[in-house]
């Protein structure tokens, strides 16, 4: 038997049980529900590099340029060789009346080795009257005999083997005279005047002279043979040029002619030469023989 429908109730329609019943979230579901929303609503964060990929990777690139560019600049500002000591030599006591002064100093041999061109050498004296040098003629040495002006890169690496094979070098100070217009001016007319070797009479321009400047020194300007130097104050053309005529093509090891004579030497001989070595005395005569008793 059907049972009669509530008064105000229409057929079909929920009861408000029902409808409540009904209207009330599912506890298991809800929380479900729940927790997907709190999960849509958290965003990704990104982190400090995502936000500033851009900027560090440009910085980072900046870095890179300026540290290449300070290695270069390094590497090609390192000098290319080094000075132990800038060569001062003591002063020599005067020479004996009547005897021909030696110019220049002694300075203690260094060697003469072959290095490759651009390795670094170090000199125990500056500037250097001998040493390690390098071995391509032409271009790192020996050099083109000429005036080198105050700007030019001129290497005792290539200097020194001109030295070797008997010119002569002169080198001046950025700070002295010989690095002015009139400066290079007198040094071009000594050049352009410059004699044959005292010895070989090598022309001027073949190996000599070699004229530079060079900071590491004790005196503006210094006058150069193998193994030997001239310090100066000024530019003495005189005082270079008797220096010349006493030491040039005598000194250095690769001769280029065969020396007729030794060395100048600063006090005369003290052996006689053959010209005057005293004549044997005769024997004494009969008659000068002393009558017997």
């Amino acid at each position: 038997m059907t049972k009669p429908n509530s008064p105000g109730r229409r057929p079909g329609s929920p009861s408000p049980t029902d409808r409540s019943s009904s209207s009330r979230p599912d506890p298991a579901t809800a929380g479900a529900r729940a927790g997907r929303r709190e999960r849509q609503r958290i965003t990704h964060q990104p982190t400090f590099l995502e936000r500033h990929r851009t900027l560090i990777v440009v910085l980072g690139a900046v870095a890179g340029v300026a540290l290449l560019s300070i290695f270069v600049f390094a590497s090609a500002s390192q000098s290319a060789y080094a000075c132990s000591t800038e060569w001062a030599p003591p002063p020599t006591a005067s020479p004996a009346a009547g005897a021909t002064p030696a110019l220049g100093y002694v300075q203690p041999n260094m060697g003469n080795g072959h290095v490759a061109p651009g390795e670094k050498v170090t000199y125990t004296y500056c500037a250097p009257a001998s040493g390690n040098h390098y071995n391509k003629p032409g271009t790192a040495g020996p050099i083109p005999a000429r005036i080198y002006g105050p700007g030019d890169t001129v290497l005792p690496q290539g200097w020194i083997h001109n030295l070797e094979h008997g010119a002569m070098v002169i080198l001046y100070t950025g700070s002295s005279s010989g690095a002015s217009a009139e400066g290079q001016a007198q040094l071009r007319a000594f050049f352009d005047s410059f004699p044959p070797g005292p010895v070989c009479g090598t022309p001027k321009g073949e190996v000599g002279p070699v004229i530079a400047r060079f900071d590491q020194m004790s005196s503006p300007f210094q006058a150069i043979v193998w193994g030997r130097v001239l310090l100066l104050d000024t530019f003495d053309q005189a005082k270079i040029l008797a220096f010349w005529n006493q030491w040039g093509d005598r000194t250095n090891p690769e001769k280029q002619c065969a020396v007729p004579s030794p060395s100048p030497s600063a006090a005369p001989s003290t052996s006689p030469s053959p010209s005057a070595a005293p004549s044997a005395s005769p024997a004494p005569s009969a008659s000068a023989a002393p009558s017997p008793s």
